[in-house]
Parts: C-alpha cells; sequence; structure tokens
C-alpha cells in the first residue's frame, strides 16, 4: 500500500513540475496588439526564440526560417522568390554582367580542366592559353582528378581582381608542359549573344537576357551593324526570360520617337509610372522584326509590346510567357535577398499580359503544345473582352503574353529532339572531342570561309549517330539527318569562332528569320541566307520551313545543362 502511494505521489510531483514549468514560460508572455502585420512579426519571433531557448533537441533557427519565408512567398505569386546567401553571388554576377576571373570555357573532361576556348581580350588569351589545354594546376593546388567538386575547382581559379596566379599547363597538340603567370580581370557575361548581318541591309541581334550591362552591348552591337550597311533589323527575344526593365526600356527607346509611351506601372496605391521615349533614338524610323516564342518573358515583352502598341515594326513567333509583374530585390541582412514583387506594368495601350496564376497549375509551354497553340494559330487565345486598339487602328490583346502579329509554328518533332539535345550539351561535348583529337583538321578555316563552305564530313555524321546509340539514343536518320547537321556545323563553329558564327549558320534554316526575309523581300519564297552551305550530301534536300525605372529580375532560370561548360 506504502509503495502505491509512493508511485502515485511521484506521478504527481512530475505533473505538476511539468505545469510549474509551463506557467513559468507563460508568465514571461503578454498580450500582443499592433497592426496585423506587427502581431504577426511578434508572434514568429516568439516562436522562434521558444524553440531555440526551450526545445528538447538542438534546431538550425536559420533553416527553420528558410522554410517559412519560401512557404510565405508561396502564397504570394510565382515571381516572388527566396534568393539563399549560398547562391547570392552567383546570381549577382548573372545580372550585373561580369565576374572575376582568367576568361576561359571549360568542360571537365574526363579527370582535367579541358578548354574549350578563351574569352576575348581575356587574361588567358593575352597570356597564350589556347583550346585544348589542360589545367593542371593553380598556385600549386591540383586540379586534375575527380575528387574536387565543380563550385571549389572554380573559385580556385576566380579571386579579386589584379590577383595573380600561376597556371600548369599540359599542351596536347605537342605535349609539352607550360607555365603561365595571369592577372585576374573582369570577365564580361555576355548578354547579346551574337550579331551579324543576313544580306546588304539587314542586320541580326540576339538578346539572351537583360543584365546590368545588356543596352551597352547592343548599343555596340547595332552601332556595328548600322556600319555595315543595316537599314532593317531581326530583334531576336526567343527564349529570353527577362532581367532589368531598365534595360528593355532603353532598347525600346532607341525604335521609337520622342515622348511615345514604352510603358507603365502601377502598385498597390494605385501609383502610376509612365516611361517615355527620349529624341534621337538609334534606330528611330526603321524596320525591326522582333523574334518571340513561348519563352519570351517580362523584359522581352516590354519591349515587343512597346513596338506593337505603337505600330513600330513586326512581331513575329509565337505567344510571349506572359509576365506582366514588376520585382524588385531586397536584402534581408545576413547575404540572402527576396525577389519581391511591386508593381504591374502595362503596355502603352493599356495591356496587361500577365496570364492567370493562383491555385493549380502555372501554364507552361507544355500546356500549350497540348492545346495545338504552338503549332496552329487559330489555337492561340484571344479574348474579346480584352482588345485594345493601337494609334493606327490594329487590334492587340492583353490577358497573358503578346499574340505576335505573325505568327510561326513550332518545328517538327523530329528538330524539337535535335534542339533538345543541343540543349542539354551533347552536340557541343561530341564536338569538343572531336576537335581535341583533330584540331589540326581546322585550323586553316577561317570564319567567313567556315559559315560559307565548310559541308560536314558524311563520317563526322556517321560518328555521331554511332555515339548516341552508345548513349542509347536512336534516331532516325532520314527525319533528323538535316537537324543533326545542322547543329553539328553550329556546335564546331562556336569553339572554333564563337556566337556571331553560330548565329549566321543557323539563320540558314531558322523559320522564324526566313519569315523576316520573307517579309523584307515581299514573298512568299523563302531564300538562302549568305548561300550557307549546310548539308553533308549536297544532293539532300533541306526541310520545309513553316510558315518602371525600377530594376526588376526574373525568376525564370533557363534550364541546367547536364553537361558542363563552365566560365572562370
Amino acid at each position: 500500500m506504502r509503495q502505491k502511494l509512493f508511485r502515485l505521489f511521484l506521478a504527481l510531483t512530475i505533473l505538476m513540475a511539468g505545469i510549474l514549468i509551463g506557467s513559468q514560460s507563460d508568465a514571461n508572455s503578454y498580450p500582443l496588439s499592433g497592426s496585423p502585420s506587427e502581431v504577426a512579426q511578434e508572434k514568429m519571433q516568439r516562436l522562434l526564440n521558444f524553440i531555440e531557448e526551450d526545445y528538447v533537441d538542438a534546431v538550425n533557427t536559420d533553416s527553420i526560417v528558410t522554410v517559412t519565408i519560401n512557404e510565405i512567398l508561396d502564397k504570394l505569386d510565382p515571381h516572388s522568390v527566396y534568393i539563399p546567401k549560398t547562391i547570392s553571388s552567383a546570381v549577382a554576377e548573372q545580372m550585373q554582367g561580369d565576374f572575376v576571373g582568367i576568361g576561359v570555357n571549360f568542360y571537365r573532361y574526363k579527370d582535367s580542366v579541358a578548354v574549350i576556348r578563351t574569352v576575348a581580350g581575356g587574361p588567358s588569351e593575352k597570356a597564350g592559353i589556347q583550346a585544348g589545354d589542360r589545367i593542371l594546376l593553380a598556385q600549386g593546388d591540383t586540379l586534375y582528378g575527380n575528387n574536387m567538386p565543380n563550385d571549389q575547382l572554380v573559385q580556385k581559379l576566380k579571386g579579386p581582381i589584379n590577383t595573380e596566379v600561376g597556371l600548369r599547363v599540359f599542351r596536347k597538340k605537342d605535349r609539352s608542359f607550360q607555365n603561365f603567370t595571369l592577372k585576374r580581370d573582369r570577365i564580361p557575361i555576355v548578354s547579346v549573344s551574337g550579331y551579324c548581318m543576313l544580306d546588304s541591309s539587314l542586320g541580326y541581334l540576339k538578346i539572351n537576357r537583360f543584365a546590368a550591362t545588356t543596352y551597352d552591348e547592343f548599343s555596340l552591337a547595332l552601332a556595328e551593324l548600322k556600319a555595315s550597311g543595316a537599314q532593317e533589323l531581326i530583334l531576336d527575344l526567343r527564349d529570353n526570360l527577362g532581367g532589368y526593365m531598365g534595360m528593355a526600356t532603353q532598347i525600346s527607346d532607341d525604335f521609337l520617337s520622342a515622348n511615345t509611351p514604352i510603358v507603365y506601372t502601377k502598385n498597390k496605391k494605385g501609383t502610376t509610372a509612365t516611361t517615355l521615349a527620349n529624341a534621337g533614338g538609334a534606330f528611330e524610323n526603321k524596320q525591326v522584326y522582333v523574334l518571340v516564342n513561348e519563352r519570351s518573358a517580362s523584359a522581352s515583352e516590354i519591349i515587343a509590346g512597346a513596338l506593337q502598341d505603337n505600330d513600330i515594326g513586326t512581331i513575329i513567333g509565337r505567344r510571349t510567357f506572359g509576365k506582366g509583374l514588376v520585382q524588385r530585390e531586397m536584402p534581408l541582412g545576413d547575404g540572402s535577398s527576396v525577389r519581391l514583387t511591386i508593381a504591374r506594368y502595362y503596355t502603352p495601350t493599356g495591356r496587361s499580359i500577365q496570364k492567370p496564376y493562383g491555385e493549380g497549375d502555372y501554364e507552361s509551354a507544355q500546356d500549350r503544345y497540348a492545346t495545338g497553340e504552338l503549332q496552329y494559330k487559330d489555337s492561340m487565345p484571344v479574348i474579346d473582352s480584352l482588345a485594345y486598339t493601337t494609334p493606327k487602328g490594329k487590334i492587340v490583346y492583353g490577358g497573358g503574353g503578346i499574340i505576335p502579329d505573325v505568327f510561326v509554328p513550332i518545328e517538327d518533332n523530329a528538330v524539337l529532339v535535335v534542339k533538345e539535345l543541343e540543349r542539354l550539351g551533347v552536340f557541343s561535348f561530341f564536338s569538343f572531342e572531336q576537335l581535341d583529337a583533330h584540331r589540326s583538321d581546322y585550323q586553316d578555316w577561317t570564319e567567313a570561309g567556315f559559315v560559307k563552305d565548310f559541308l560536314v564530313p558524311e563520317t563526322l555524321y556517321q560518328d555521331f549517330v554511332t555515339y548516341l546509340k552508345n548513349a542509347g539514343v536512336a534516331l532516325d536518320t532520314k527525319d533528323h539527318k538535316v537537324a543533326v547537321l545542322l547543329e553539328l556545323k553550329a556546335a564546331l563553329a562556336y569553339q572554333l569562332f564563337g556566337d556571331n558564327a553560330v548565329l549566321k549558320i543557323r539563320a540558314g534554316q531558322d523559320p522564324m528569320v526566313q519569315k523576316a526575309l520573307a517579309l523584307k523581300n515581299q514573298t512568299s519564297q523563302v531564300g538562302a541566307v549568305n548561300n550557307i552551305h549546310l548539308l553533308s550530301d549536297p544532293s539532300a534536300t533541306k526541310t520545309k520551313i513553316q510558315t518602371t525605372n525600377d530594376e526588376q529580375n526574373d525568376v525564370e532560370n533557363a534550364p541546367k545543362e547536364t553537361v558542363e561548360n563552365r566560365e572562370s
């Protein structure tokens, strides 16, 4: 009996102790007051304090905060995002348009760092490093082998500006070892990925994103094209997911006359800010063809909308992404930041081109393909209640992207498969291996000669088919051959000569570029560009062509490549 009473007493003691602890914690609390946001902040702070001070196990409260921030932003819109401090510097580099390094593109090839090509004017080119070289050591640290993570390897080559780095290099072509000492410098991350003349009066310029240096790059490229005789321009904004809003308005300004509206923004208080064009635009009163597709977003749509609404030029392609929101990046104090949507933007006629979002899936390119919109003009959604009229009487529509003036369907499945292989880096890696083994075979080619006259050898094509088969990929030779030959030539050209050569080569079989040429020539017949040859068999037939001033960063990111192609 005494033992039972003792056990009961012990249990009551433990229970009372628990109640007492709880009462002591509650005694330190006080009623919440203030605005709803102040109450929410205080609740969150108390919870974190309780977890940090009293929770039974050790907890990383920063990881809890990260989860909470992401969950909060998920309740807002698809473009308000959290940027952890672990990736903030990489994100900043992409948007500022440069980084400090030695100026090489490289692969992790087998067990070594293999140089694909050097950046023109960069430290490596100046020092004499060449494509195909293997960088073995940096400041005595070993770079070969498979033990070093890629991010650590890159950091060995990057560093503060003007700092020296000693490199030990193996030159494969003469099997020699060489030492180089060079100073790290600013290396541009280009956003104008190429430009060229397609004929005596038509220039072609492609922009891949809108970073801090984009307008300067655009201006230099446009000036060179004008000096070469450009009186008309193809501005390629396909797959351009956006970036800084100010870059888009400056570029738009170059096509518009003084006081023409470019875009206006409105915040939740109803405050509007209108951006007007200035006098003296570099390409005013000249014809421009703007190429867009389902991955042309945000800043790209500002340009397309500004020109379309002001009856300037011709928009060619497919309905754009549909992002009419403006973000501002705000630091959170520990190296992390948040991109928060602060306003909506509207085209000059008053259109909002933001596509619907909310519960459920945010419309994707796959959704559009499934409905037939990418293949057939009549499948594009047109909302009559969101019709607007331009100054010259053209009807344009809001409600989810810019609808082009001239529709060009997506390529057939065979071409799409080849493009996906290109996006994954398969052509690039194969071409590197070929050049690595036979670089001397290409040393006498000039860029102009290669673009115009180089024919992909049938043996190289068959080697690529075998390469794919060994990787478990089987292509139908009849359906895919033309597209494969095009991408093989483009991949070789990039590694030998750079982006401009690629642009010229692809233009010859690009349906949208060819449509612009057809419009320019006022004929439905599609002609060849610069007499460019792309096939290994000259008798083969080509495929048929189907006829604010606030800084804003997009949260859309280009798909990551599975094959390493890094810059340092």
